[in-house]
């Protein structure tokens, strides 16, 4: 099978966890080019992963006619500049979740790669681990019986870190943690949601800071989710059912999958498969798609992306967290 070039556009901390995947899927990935506005910055980073080349600016990136695929590892805020950039290249993308700021970017994002059938993905990787499909798998043998509720809550103390709180950044707990909770709930109990009840805590630039949302399925599953970068650390998700429930820590890779009963004795723990550092899965979607000439990945088709985009919006707009580039969502 042939090996694919791939390329890295940004060389923040979370570049470096791609790296790290694509470093142990060296029979199917060649470390290729990374990119940064800054040429120390991405020379470093080639030195430290292997990569071939190191660009200081993103259009030389995706000019270079070898790159096969590229991985936006940028902010959430450029995500829609960036992702487009590749595609208008012919590049096919992995774009890091947030997919984009808001929905009208995805929108706009997907209907151009489609246009152009060019692969374009969303790299939100609980999406693509196999530990998910344990968790389904448990849910429709009944071994909890009847799932009625679930919890989900990620909060991390971030204050320290400025994407977290900058509105031009598209900061906010939502995007960068809540996605989590919110993917959890989607993953397990549908989107089929018709009444949502939300609190929001602002921070002093804007952004949402703390965030408490109610989700009500039509088929009166209820889901209770929680996201804050002002306080914690907490990180776990719950799945309530009429025969027990199942624990995961770590919403955003999952560390157990553990069935109690309903007086809370354990009753059985499910192994974790192995893995580089998880995000391998989401790299190997991406591969399988382009050798079958797919222009989305089905682990988390264009549909989704879109739904997690629309709520993130809806919930926004109800909390009044506006970001500089999508004023849109308030007239």
């Amino acid at each position: 099978m042939k090996r694919i070039r791939m390329g890295i556009l940004g060389a923040g901390n979370i570049a470096n966890s791609m790296a790290e995947a694509m470093k142990g899927l060296s029979d199917r990935v060649i470390p290729y080019g990374v990119a940064s506005r800054s040429l120390d910055k991405a020379e470093t980073f080639a030195a430290r992963w292997g990569f071939e080349k190191a660009y200081g600016s993103y259009e030389e990136l995706v000019e270079d006619p070898e790159i096969d695929l590229i991985y936006v590892a940028t902010p959430h805020s450029h995500h829609f500049a960036h992702a487009t950039l590749c595609v208008e290249h012919g590049k096919p993308v992995l774009v890091e979740k947030a997919f984009t700021g808001n929905m009208r970017q995805a929108e706009q994002l997907i209907r151009l790669a489609r246009e152009k059938k060019i692969l374009v993905a969303e790299a939100i990787w609980t999406r693509y681990m196999p530990a998910g499909n344990i968790v389904s798998s448990l849910l429709e043998s009944g071994a909890i019986g009847e799932p009625k509720t679930l919890k989900a809550e990620f909060s991390v103390p971030l204050t320290h870190v400025q994407r977290l709180w900058d509105p031009a950044l598209a900061g906010g707990a939502l995007l960068d943690l809540g996605i989590y909770a919110l993917t959890f709930a989607s993953m397990y109990f549908g989107d089929d949601i018709v009444s949502v009840e939300s609190v929001c805590e602002k921070y002093e630039t804007g952004v949402d800071a703390a965030d408490e949302i109610q989700y009500t399925y039509r088929d009166g599953k209820k889901a209770y989710l929680r996201t804050s970068f002002i306080d914690g650390p907490v990180n776990e998700g719950t799945i309530y059912g009429t025969k027990g429930y199942l624990h995961i820590p770590v919403l955003n890779n999952y560390t157990a999958i553990r069935r109690y009963d309903n007086a809370g004795n354990l009753m059985e723990e499910y192994p974790i498969p192995k893995q580089i550092n998880g995000y391998e899965y989401e790299l190997l979607a991406c591969l399988d798609a382009l050798q079958k000439g797919q222009l989305e990945c089905m682990d988390m088709p264009h549909f989704e992306t879109l739904e997690m985009m629309r709520q993130m919006d809806a919930l926004r707009r109800e909390w009044g967290v506006v970001y500089p580039f999508d004023k849109y969502i308030n007239e």
